[in-house]
């Protein structure tokens, strides 16, 4: 039920027939407010990251071999590079077949001498199926 003839005309009217759009401010400081928010949250998650990998204190380690001596003691041989002058703590997990943890041991580095090679035996509480370094890092 139409109350006018619009005759050959859109049905919703032209653009002329509807009043202009009051003007609108203040966009730029939406976008200042939105880009100081990302910035916040950026760093602060730069931040995590940097403080997940221990604020560069790490020292590259490398698994050279590993062996199950028996069910209740595993061995590994293992290499360090760090600088000559600084000590590193090296933690070793001996693992099971599911995944679990079933013996570790930290191993300290001391000063001198730079890369070093060393063998390390641990105690399991299971037989281990293997056995990694989890971290080392520099004290």
């Amino acid at each position: 039920m139409a109350t006018r003839d619009v005759e050959n005309g859109p049905v919703l009217g032209t653009p002329d027939d509807f009043p202009d759009r009051p003007r609108r401010g203040g966009r730029l400081v939406v976008h200042v407010v939105i880009g100081v928010l990302v910035a916040i949250i950026a760093g602060g998650w730069g931040y995590v990251m940097w403080s997940m990998t221990a604020g560069g204190s790490e020292a590259p380690s490398q698994v050279v071999t590993f062996t199950i001596e028996s069910p209740q003691r595993a061995e590994i041989t293992f290499e360090v590079y760090k600088p000559d002058d600084r000590v590193a703590v090296c933690r070793i997990r001996a693992l099971d077949v599911s995944h679990a943890e079933v013996g570790s041991k930290e191993v300290r580095i001391p000063a001198g001498g730079g890369s070093k090679q060393l063998k390390e035996s641990l105690d399991t509480s299971g037989e281990a199926t293997s056995v990694h370094i989890q971290y080392c890092n520099l004290v």
